[in-house]
């Protein structure tokens, strides 16, 4: 029951407890301490809210920035990772394989407010060997979810 409730609230975190005991053929109560379960053990850390921001007349800039790190002795990327994600413009951070070792995702307002978090915060941190920052440009899905519905033309066919 636990990865159903997991799958199906990944997708829609608005279910109630009683939508999703329909949904799994259980009762509301086993729903409700099922999750209250999954929250004390922090498999769910959160219900953040999906938002197309492009709709919003709100001025906002996202970018994922690449970082080479030197790890710690004894503590590996964790620590290093740990400071970076207590700033407020972090939105993710990633430990990574390949060419760099962690991928943090930021939100500013602008362009050069995101560069001087990069310069001022992030390049000169203890442990950062080195940045490289992309600039989302469009986000066309996040987390499993179409930001625009593809809209269908709904007016009939008229052939000669």
């Amino acid at each position: 029951m636990r990865e159903k409730i997991l799958a199906a609230i990944d997708k829609n975190s608005k279910l109630s407890a009683q939508d999703l005991a329909i949904m799994l053929g259980s009762t509301e109560e086993e729903v409700k301490a099922e999750i209250k379960q999954l929250e004390d053990e922090h498999i769910i850390c959160g219900y953040p809210t999906l938002i197309n921001w492009d709709k919003v007349k709100c001025e906002r800039v996202t970018a994922l920035i690449e970082v080479k790190v030197t790890p710690q002795r004894g503590l590996g990327f964790d620590k290093v990772a740990e400071r970076i994600y207590q700033f407020d413009e972090v939105q993710s951070v990633y430990l990574m394989s390949g060419g760099f070792d962690l991928t943090v995702i930021i939100e500013g307002k602008t362009m050069k407010e995101v560069a001087i978090f990069v310069s001022a915060k992030l390049a000169p941190m203890e442990g950062v060997q080195s940045t490289a920052t992309h600039f989302v440009l469009k986000k066309y899905k996040e987390h499993g979810l179409p930001l625009e519905q593809e809209k269908l033309d709904e007016r009939m066919l008229i052939s000669p």
